[in-house]
């Protein structure tokens, strides 16, 4: 298959995918491995949440929208990543049984402007379910190399020995969001990034060639084998709910816990530097702005921004997310 190119897009074009169906199975093991909250893993349990119904992780849907994104937009070929996802929005929970496609416009195309052998292509996702109503919403850019054009040297890399990361036990009070202080920062704690399991969610969500095989890796801009920013994005998901678990236990033995409601979307997240094969990222999260529902009595909405390091102290990951939380006892 021909690789894509900067070239083989225009402002306007529409790229649509065929449906695939999102199954059960699926929707309960990617939760269980990265957002095991009741509604994405028990039926009974979901029953009782704020959503009612057993719904696919916010996180599962963005990865099934890449698997599409690279089967039938970027067409089985290597892109050269991406920088970050100007919005993304939830819009209506993917259930067992949907078959979801994308619609994908692009909507803007522009050259870079230091680095000759790229351009960036601006793009606007919607998927959709099989009764035609958009589930999420989407605007991101990605890098593609420019045809003919000599590509620059590949990074020099030097891969970290991965270390076991122990589960932390500290614990902190969980407040009802009315209570909560603003510019109060949690840590969530480190992950380690092992080569394995970069190559198993590929497999799944990102198969690229630079998160799939060490040796193609090398051969491309990064240099090594990385992540996929879906995989570093879903582990950020995995330490907030490990960290939230610890802290209701905490929270329990001495009073009410606030319940903890699905996530609408969020704005500026940006995958500032690759994150390599061995490398250990700590997780943080800071409340930077709360209010009350309208629509949901007793319940608020927080605006979260979070980040993640690597061994060396880059920050690698950072974006700005809204949750529900119970808003008072």
């Amino acid at each position: 298959m021909a690789e894509i190119h900067f070239e083989d897009f225009a402002p306007g074009q529409v790229i649509e995918s065929p449906a695939l169906t999102v199954d059960r199975d699926e929707i309960v093991a990617f939760a269980r491995a990265f957002d095991p909250q009741p509604f994405h893993v028990d039926e009974a349990a979901a029953k009782r949440s704020f959503v009612g119904t057993l719904i696919a992780s916010g996180w599962h849907s963005a990865g099934l929208g890449m698997r599409l994104l690279q089967a039938h937009v970027f067409r089985g070929a290597t892109s050269m990543g991406s920088p970050g996802i100007t919005e993304l929005g939830w819009v209506k929970p993917v259930l067992p049984g949907d078959a979801v496609r994308i619609v994908v416009t692009v909507a803007d195309c522009r050259r870079s402007g230091s680095r000759p052998d790229r351009g960036f292509v601006r793009f606007a996702l919607h998927m959709l379910n099989q009764r035609d109503e958009t589930v999420m919403t989407q605007s991101f850019t990605v890098i593609f190399a420019r045809r003919g054009a000599e590509l620059l040297p590949s990074r020099a890399v030097v891969l970290a020995e991965p270390r076991p990361a122990a589960e932390p036990e500290d614990a902190e009070i969980l407040p009802f969001l009315r209570d909560a202080e603003l510019g109060a920062t949690r840590a969530l704690g480190r992950h380690v990034f092992t080569a394995d399991a970069i190559t198993d969610f590929a497999r799944a969500y990102d198969p690229q060639a630079f998160h799939l095989d060490a040796q193609a890796a090398r051969n491309t801009h990064f240099g090594a084998l990385c992540a996929s920013g879906w995989h570093t994005a879903a582990v950020w998901m995995r330490r907030t709910i490990a960290t939230r678990a610890r802290d209701a236990a905490y929270t329990a033995e001495r009073g009410p816990v606030p319940m903890a409601g699905p996530s609408p979307g969020f704005r500026d997240l940006r995958w500032l530097a690759p994150v390599y094969a061995g490398d250990t990222l700590s997780y943080a999260t800071t409340l930077i702005d709360k209010r009350a529902s309208e629509s949901r009595p007793g319940w608020g909405l927080a605006t979260m921004r979070s980040s993640a390091r690597n061994q060396h102290g880059v920050e690698v990951f950072a974006f700005t997310g809204m949750v529900f939380w119970q808003w008072a006892p």
